[in-house]
């Protein structure tokens, strides 16, 4: 089976994690979440490989991108690492592969989740795909099914995996953690949370020639609210920006293109604001 496997790789919904700490540069326990990323990103390429993959691209996803250890990384993969990039979290996708497995990701903004939050931690309100909630898990799926690639796989809390299928039941899931609040959470042993992922990657990996979704330029529209008026006026002097209204800002195109200007959109809001993540 000839599979090219590409894996964005998020942080707050890896195994262990819980808190601002485990996931920010200068935490106390970010370097033992870097870890911890890594071996659950590990754990997703070996099932990958098991099942056939012959090519497997990982996009490091999470903050400033430099997180995963790439001394440590399974050495059958590649790895996209750092930033800006112009499609942020999906950097290095395109309709070449056959698979997206999303590792380590999060329930969107206001869903009670581990470290829950849509890009942004609280400068993000919510996010709408045409009217339909969202944070970077849907965001993720619709830019992927768009440009012609199934997500198949999502590792991270309950919370993400019920977002996940409410998205696509058909995606195979890993719960490496159950959620008890924002900032807590009942955790699988690492070892039995790994061999979840392992096998999750490899059913995804199988899967993937049946849930082949066909490509799409047909238009869409994001709306962001954002916490600040500030950032949604700004953004409403980039053309085809639209308010609607004082903290609504919305935008329609295709898909792919939504996402990458998205990618603007975080750029604006972060010259304007200060706000830190998860306060």
């Amino acid at each position: 089976m000839d599979v090219q496997v590409y894996i964005s790789a998020d942080m707050e919904g890896v195994t262990g994690l819980v808190d601002a700490h485990d996931v920010q540069l200068g935490g106390h326990d970010y370097e033992h979440g870097r870890v911890m990323m890594t071996e659950d990103v590990n754990a997703a390429i070996r099932g990958a490989l098991s099942a056939g993959a012959t090519r497997v691209l990982v996009n490091d996803a999470h903050s400033a991108m430099r997180n995963l250890l790439a001394d440590q990384l399974h050495p059958e993969a590649e790895l996209v690492r750092g930033k800006p990039k112009r499609m942020g979290m999906l950097e290095g996708l395109d309709g070449a592969f056959d698979a997206v497995m999303c590792i380590g990701y999060h329930a969107r903004a206001g869903a009670l989740g581990v470290l829950s939050h849509s890009y942004m931690g609280h400068e993000i309100e919510d996010m709408w795909l045409d009217d339909r909630p969202m944070g970077e898990i849907g965001f993720a799926q619709a830019t992927a099914a768009a440009m012609g690639v199934p997500v198949v796989t999502l590792s991270g809390d309950d919370a993400a995996c019920d977002e996940m299928n409410a998205w696509d039941a058909r995606v195979v899931t890993a719960p490496v953690k159950y959620a008890r609040d924002r900032f807590s959470a009942r955790l699988r042993p690492a070892t039995e949370a790994r061999k979840a992922i392992e096998e999750a990657a490899a059913e995804g990996a199988r899967r993937a020639s049946r849930l082949r979704p066909p490509f799409t330029e047909a238009p869409s529209t994001l709306a962001v609210r954002w916490q600040s008026a500030t950032v949604a006026a700004q953004l409403e002097v980039i053309p085809g920006v639209t308010l609607r209204d004082s903290r609504t800002a919305e935008v329609t195109e295709a898909v792919p293109q939504l996402f990458r200007l998205f990618g603007l959109f975080m750029r604006v809001a972060a010259s304007l604001t200060d706000q830190r993540p998860y306060c």
